[in-house]
């Protein structure tokens, strides 16, 4: 479940190619794009997402994807032959640096399993990926305080809005990371405590919900909770059973425990 809206950009599809994959903890894996047509992204901060396009042969299905995205756009894509169509997973932006652009997507990598992930850890310079840029989910409700809950795969957009969000703004951002190793530097304004929670046994985001109900929080908070589905929408629910409006909360569930997304 999300209540972040989906919007296609102005920009249509974006291709562009890998330039460098590193290892930057022993679960996270950073890829780096660059490529002329990623001069026409448009990076707004925060949050900010998209849908990744991924190659499943040798990237020609690429070159078939639609320029735009909506239905008509969807409904084209469904039309490339399942041997060669793209898999499109959706991504956070960890980071963009402009002239030249570059941007890097941060990869929960476990094991093997899915299809992003293993890419990510084997992917050379070069290879050719296309995305769809979505905007930001964050939205800079103003509140008396603000509480910001992920796991590991919300990372990124967590770290996004600490260093962009207001710098008078007070509160509590909890993220929780299967290793202490995977802990990243922050950019939160003085105000906000970052709470790293490391998890040794469990499923994603337990550790989280609970924390995210013991912190204490000022006035009428603005909540924003990303990540496995349960702590997404158990973080919703006692926000709203706390009081906290329903137009103050921002959650997405990223994925389901045990099922590929989608």
């Amino acid at each position: 479940m999300s209540n972040i809206t989906v919007t296609h950009a102005d920009t249509g599809v974006i291709h562009a190619e890998v330039i460098r994959s590193v290892r930057v903890s022993p679960n996270f894996v950073r890829v780096t794009l660059g490529g002329d047509d990623l001069e026409r992204f448009e990076y707004q901060g925060f949050d900010h997402w998209f849908r990744l396009a991924l190659p499943v042969d040798d990237g020609s299905g690429l070159d078939s994807l639609p320029a735009t995205f909506g239905v008509g756009g969807y409904l084209k894509y469904l039309t490339i032959a399942k041997d060669s169509r793209p898999v499109i997973r959706n991504y956070t932006v960890r980071a963009f640096r402009s002239s030249p652009a570059e941007l890097d997507i941060d990869f929960v990598v476990h094991g093997t399993d899915g299809i992003a992930a293993p890419w990510s850890a084997t992917v050379q310079p070069g290879a050719p990926v296309a995305f769809i840029d979505q905007g930001t989910g964050w939205k800079s409700i103003e509140g008396d305080s603000y509480l910001l809950v992920a796991d590991e795969s919300g990372l990124p957009a967590i770290l996004g809005i600490l260093r962009d969000m207001p710098r008078e703004a007070v509160g509590h951002a909890i993220i929780e990371i299967p290793d202490p190793a995977d802990r990243q530097p922050t950019e939160e304004p003085a105000g906000m405590t970052v709470h790293w929670l490391v998890r040794d046994h469990g499923n994603p985001g337990e550790l989280a919900l609970a924390a995210a109900k013991d912190v204490p929080l000022g006035g009428v908070p603005s909540v924003f909770v990303v990540g496995e589905s349960a702590l997404a929408t158990g973080v919703r629910r006692w926000a709203v059973e706390r009081g906290v409006p329903k137009t103050n909360i921002v959650f997405s569930g990223y994925y389901k425990l045990g099922k590929a997304a989608g």
